[in-house]
């Protein structure tokens, strides 16, 4: 993984694993409710702190990133995120996490792994880095495929 300074020049590996292995904690409280949604989760970090942290809550529901979000009021621009799945770039029964993080300002976000999902694949990072947000993937990747196994062997993301 590459740039574990990122969004603030103290945070070291060790800091960024920390904090990515909370957010795994937080996505595996997602099940069994999240279902057939993956079981994500999600921490928000300010000053080296967790101020927000949050699941993937049943179908229908706000995602990790959204249920993170709402527990702040205000711009985001001093909060660095940890998200276990690569945040949704399109709109389904729930708003686009992505545009919803690049909306309340999120400087900068940790990524454990891309979503499979042929609806975003990639397409999550790249809003949040057009919009010129610093983005890294891949902290802690082979804890959260393990995480998301279920949802990654499902026929709709490709297995």
């Amino acid at each position: 993984m590459n740039g574990c300074g990122l969004g603030s020049p103290a945070m070291d590996a060790t800091t960024a694993n920390h904090f990515m292995q909370a957010a795994l904690a937080e996505g595996r409280r997602a099940l069994p409710a999240c279902l057939p949604n993956p079981p994500v989760g999600c921490v928000l970090v300010r000053d080296g702190v967790i101020v927000a942290s949050a699941h993937t809550q049943p179908p229908g529901n706000p995602h990790a990133e959204a249920g993170a979000m709402a527990r702040l009021q205000g711009p985001l621009d001093d909060v660095i995120a940890f998200v276990t799945l690569e945040p949704c770039s399109f709109q389904g029964r729930t708003p686009s996490c992505a545009k919803t993080m690049v909306e309340r300002g999120i400087r900068a976000v940790h990524v454990a792994m891309l979503d499979p999902d042929p609806r975003n694949d990639g397409k999550g990072i790249a809003l949040l880095r057009d919009a010129g947000v610093e983005v890294t993937v891949g902290l802690l990747e082979e804890e959260a495929r393990r995480d998301l196994a279920p949802h990654l062997a499902l026929k709709a993301n490709g297995a």
